[in-house]
């Protein structure tokens, strides 16, 4: 297993070098169309990039916190999930962290914090109503994964900057001076710069995307090594998913901290819905959990859907069910081995 993760680190400290590169060249390239000191505005560029990261990593927390309007359970609140947890830190080696409720009815979990000895657990009452246990043990090997990873604290760190560059190019555009011919020099060379910042956005989020995407794959291996259980997860993604289509609320703000996507899930269950005779096997005018997940394998052959892969926080629900499903076919063959869990991902 150890492989699988070095594998993971890789990838996220490339991740984030890549990203800082991009914005360090941006701060470059405005020095060097102001001719403004080289040094000290590389050094402000980089004390700016890192003040920025430093402050949304000590309040990401109070604001996910605040936002979802969690409530932390007290010993005895919730037997049953409390002693699920720690039986699976336990197995994981990782600290039991605080456990949450949110009110809302919509099926999804989340894990944010600054350290993994800091990090809380939250899961929607609506998880709790929806799921059976071991789907929801299933969730928790997943949201445990998260902890076990510290994709919580990378991921804080890697968005700062595309949010730098974002109001760095909106700032510009608003700024730029118009009338006389010095202005327009001017504003000729804010434009450029806003275009560039823009297109330094838009990387750089699609970089951060693609890390968040394999972040959740290894948190969904994870679970399944964790409880030998990679059915339940399947089964729990797909209801989540569905559950969530439903839900008339707009999305939340820190979305990409959940298990799923609720945006996400309404676009990738609407198409289902609309050629639901389709896919409804047994024309009972129901999808069963069997066949909503035919409908998704189905779906995923759309090139639209190829495409716009590219700007989701997770990766497509069939994806998802696919890699559990080969795990567990490994693990009835009785070749799996524990050291090779996240190789499917």
């Amino acid at each position: 297993m150890a492989s699988g993760l070095g594998a993971l680190k890789r990838t996220m400290s490339l991740t984030i070098l890549v990203v800082f590169a991009i914005f360090l060249a941006l701060i470059s390239f405005i020095t060097f169309i102001f001719s403004l000191n080289p040094v000290s505005s590389f050094l402000l560029g980089v004390f700016g990039a890192l003040l920025i990261m430093l402050f949304q990593y000590l309040i990401g927390p109070v604001i996910v916190r605040l936002s979802t309007g969690l409530q932390y359970l007290r010993p005895g609140d919730n037997p049953w999930l409390e002693n699920k947890v720690q039986q699976l830190t336990q197995q994981s080696g990782i600290p039991m962290p605080r456990l949450a409720l949110v009110p809302d009815n919509t099926p999804n979990a989340f894990v944010f914090g600054r350290t993994q000895k800091d990090a809380t657990l939250a899961v929607n009452q609506g998880l709790l109503q929806r799921l059976n246990e071991d789907e929801i043990e299933g969730v928790i090997g997943h949201e445990l994964g998260h902890i076990k990873h510290r994709d919580f604290i990378v991921v804080t760190l890697v968005s700062a900057i595309p949010l730098v560059a974002y109001f760095l190019a909106r700032g510009l555009f608003w700024s730029t001076p118009r009338g006389g011919r010095g202005k327009k020099e001017d504003a000729g060379a804010l434009i450029i710069i806003a275009i560039l910042a823009y297109v330094v956005y838009i990387v750089t989020t699609l970089l951060s995307l693609r890390l968040t995407r394999l972040r959740e794959s290894y948190a969904d291996a994870y679970s399944a090594y964790l409880t030998s259980k990679p059915r339940e997860l399947e089964s729990a993604l797909t209801k989540i998913a569905y559950g969530l289509s439903l839900s008339p609320e707009e999305p939340h703000g820190a979305r990409a901290f959940f298990i799923e996507d609720p945006a996400q899930a309404k676009q990738e269950i609407s198409s289902i819905v609309e050629n639901k005779s389709q896919y409804d096997l047994d024309r009972d005018g129901v999808l069963s959990e069997r066949e909503l997940e035919k409908a998704m394998e189905a779906e995923a052959s759309s090139n639209w859907r190829k495409a716009t892969e590219l700007f989701m926080t997770h990766p497509p629900v069939y994806k998802r069910i696919l890699m559990l499903r080969q795990i567990e076919q490994e693990m009835g063959s009785g070749v799996y081995q524990q050291q090779g869990v996240y190789r499917h991902v």
